[in-house]
């Protein structure tokens, strides 16, 4: 006989887990669907040159704050200085003018010149009233340089007050600038670990080949330098070669671009501004690639974010990025905008 049993019902359990892998499945498979590719160590690189040269671009911007910032502290420790010189010199004057206040307070109650006429010695009247009269000349004279020194010492303290507030301002912009430049390296540092340790080892290696080849297989030619000056700043930079490029700094263990050129022709008995925009209204301008000199600066990007010297034959010494060491390059491989004679 047979059997019509009822096939037995899964449990509830059951299905609760079947359920629940169904679905785990489901967002497996949207998400392996939908999630965005890993970038390519191409894509990476070009977007790290982007964020290096943007924080480039930041790094003179501050460099033009700091520049200013630095002269602003000078001239407020002058006028400080001049204030607290000037305030001792105001109080010898009112020590002065309270001792002849005090010598006449003295001879009070009866007039000076009653009290000369009938001392015991008349005969010295005329040279004694003439001293009198000249201790008036002294005190009204003593005033009015006080009455001076008071508005030299207002208008000082003033002038200090305004340079403060100025110097508190550059302050704040430094440090947004400063803030800005990191945000662009971490960035960058982001994008580097995304692609890998491997990668990123592959990507140092030929950093440090690029920056090893430019001094050994570099051809400079033979143009010579337009002076002793320009020859003896480009002698300095080469002296660099392989020096770490660090933003903000100026030598003499790491630079960045301005940085090097400044320090570059200091070393030639020549002071430059700090920035490379400032940088570029030094010297005799040159708009054609093919007048420049050893020695000459060069300016690269419409900005004029970058600045490096010409080394001959076409190639650039400069400091080129953070990651990268001072090293010699093809002035092809950035916009060049044009160049700058100096000394």
């Amino acid at each position: 006989m047979a059997s019509h049993r009822r096939p037995k019902q899964p449990s509830r359990a059951r299905v609760s887990v079947f359920t629940m892998t169904a679905a785990a499945a489901v967002a497996l498979t949207s998400q392996a669907a939908h999630a965005d590719p890993q970038p390519s160590k191409k894509d990476v690189k070009e977007k790290v040159d982007k964020l290096y040269e943007d924080a480039e671009s930041a790094t003179e911007k501050y460099n033009g704050v700091k520049e200013k910032h630095g002269k602003l502290q000078k001239q407020v420790e002058n006028l400080q200085d001049s204030v607290a010189r000037g305030q001792e010199d105001l109080n010898k004057m009112r020590d002065n003018l309270g001792s002849m206040a005090t010598a006449q307070y003295r001879s009070g109650g009866i007039d000076p010149s009653v009290q000369l006429f009938l001392s015991s010695d008349p005969d010295n009247y005329l040279d004694r009233a003439s001293a009198m009269d000249q201790l008036s000349s002294k005190q009204a004279e003593a005033l009015k340089k006080i009455q001076s020194k008071q508005r030299a010492l207002a208008q000082q303290r003033k002038e200090a007050s305004g340079k403060l507030k100025d110097l508190s301002s550059t302050r704040k912009e430094l440090a947004e600038k400063k803030s800005k430049i990191q945000g662009k390296l971490s960035e960058a540092q982001s994008l580097l670990n995304s692609i890998g340790a491997k990668e990123r080892q592959k990507m140092e290696a030929k950093q440090k080949r690029a920056d090893r080849n430019s001094s050994e297989r570099v051809d400079l030619g033979n143009d010579a330098s337009s002076s002793q000056r320009a020859a003896a700043a480009l002698a300095a930079a080469k002296g660099k070669i392989g020096s770490p490029y660090v933003w903000g700094a100026t030598g003499p263990s790491s630079f960045d671009c301005s940085g090097l050129t400044s320090w570059a022709y200091q070393q030639a008995g020549v002071s430059l501004p700090r920035t490379s925009q400032a940088q570029a209204n030094a010297g005799t301008r040159i708009s054609s690639q093919s007048q420049l000199k050893p020695g000459d600066l060069v300016f690269f990007y419409s900005d004029l974010h970058h600045v490096g010297f010409y080394a001959g034959n076409g190639q650039v010494l400069h400091a080129p990025k953070p990651g990268a060491g001072v090293r010699f390059e093809s002035m092809g491989n950035m916009p060049f905008q044009f160049g700058a004679r100096v000394g």
